[in-house]
């Protein structure tokens, strides 16, 4: 499986430069905001549990509704 994170809310995210973000990269992402560490880290558990055990070959986008090729 993989795990494959849109732009999330951390220090190096936010460091680029505000007009960036908010001009060419928020408008682009449905949910309208960045993703939360906190959000990957439950993706990332959820795959990692005995819940998840059926699943194989996937790939779980957390974008917030942006795909990106």
């Amino acid at each position: 499986n993989a795990l494959c994170p849109g732009y999330i809310g951390t220090g190096m995210v936010k460091a680029g430069a505000q007009g960036v973000l908010e001009k060419s990269i928020l408008p682009h992402i449905p949910m309208g905001r960045l993703g939360e560490p906190e959000e990957i880290a439950r993706c990332v558990v959820f795959l990692a549990a005995d819940e998840s055990g059926f699943i194989t070959g996937s790939t779980l986008s957390a974008n917030g509704g942006q795909y990106m090729s």
